[in-house]
């Protein structure tokens, strides 16, 4: 495993879930955190949780200005970062296409797909400047495959995927190294918000067949060293029960 010792780790969508989660994982391996969402009450409660390791910097990652600033602000307090994990998203809204309401589906683009944008812009700069760095976004069986009801997410996850790929093309001989996690069904207030709605297969998974956050956050830890190098420009999927092995998930 790569030391990470030390080194500033930004979390997109930290509040809770999976972004929660891996602000644990990277403390507990000796990182330094920052903590990114649009959810200031819930961030301060993390941060002060996590203690001197992690900085609160609430920012919608769909305002490209907000998320730049919030990453030049982390930079400032904790050094160089090397660690950028693009996981903020949003599900909603669950529609038909016909029926979808346009603003919300605009939304939905804003905060999965340009919000993955607007943090490669703000971080690749520097990680090609400096010749190193990782970028990680979390990405889904969705962007490969159509669920009824869900244009909207599997249409911006697809483009979060490509970006991750033209990321790689363009900024991988320099150092960088970008890798898409593809967790499978994973027990947050997302899945929750599936269930309720009732549309598509999804929504009628039994709960416990959802894996706990704390593994994609492990694989995102595991994906910063070594084990990552294989899948750079391409997806982990934690569906693969020889990565579950590899992460260290299962036996």
């Amino acid at each position: 495993m790569t030391d990470l010792t030390g080194k500033l780790v930004a979390i997109t969508g930290a509040a809770r879930g999976i972004g929660a989660a891996a602000a644990r994982a990277f403390v507990a391996k000796g990182a330094r955190v920052a903590l990114i969402s649009r959810d200031e009450a819930r961030l301060k409660v993390q941060a002060a949780e996590l203690g001197r390791a992690a900085l609160a910097v609430p920012c919608d990652v769909a305002d490209a200005a907000a998320l730049k600033a919030a990453l030049t602000q982390a930079e400032e307090a904790m050094g160089p970062l090397e660690v950028l994990i693009n996981n903020a998203g949003v599900i909603d809204p669950i529609a038909h296409i016909a029926d979808a309401d346009p603003k919300a589906f605009a939304r939905a683009v804003a905060v999965n797909l340009n919000g993955v944008f607007n943090g490669m812009h703000a971080a690749l700069p520097g990680m090609i400047e400096r010749g190193r760095g990782t970028i990680l976004t979390i990405g889904s069986g969705a962007a490969h495959n159509p669920q009824e009801g869900w244009a909207a997410y599997c249409s911006s996850k697809a483009g979060a995927f490509m970006l991750t790929r033209a990321a790689h093309l363009e900024a991988g001989a320099a150092g960088v190294r970008v890798i898409s996690l593809s967790p499978g069904t994973v027990a947050t207030d997302m899945q929750a918000a599936i269930r309720t709605s009732g549309v598509n297969p999804v929504s009628q998974l039994d709960w416990s067949v959802h894996i706990p956050p704390e593994w994609p956050a492990q694989a995102l830890v595991w994906m910063c060293g070594p084990g990552g190098d294989a899948y750079l420009g391409q997806e982990v999927s934690l569906r693969d029960e020889d990565v579950r092995r590899a992460v260290g998930v299962i036996q």
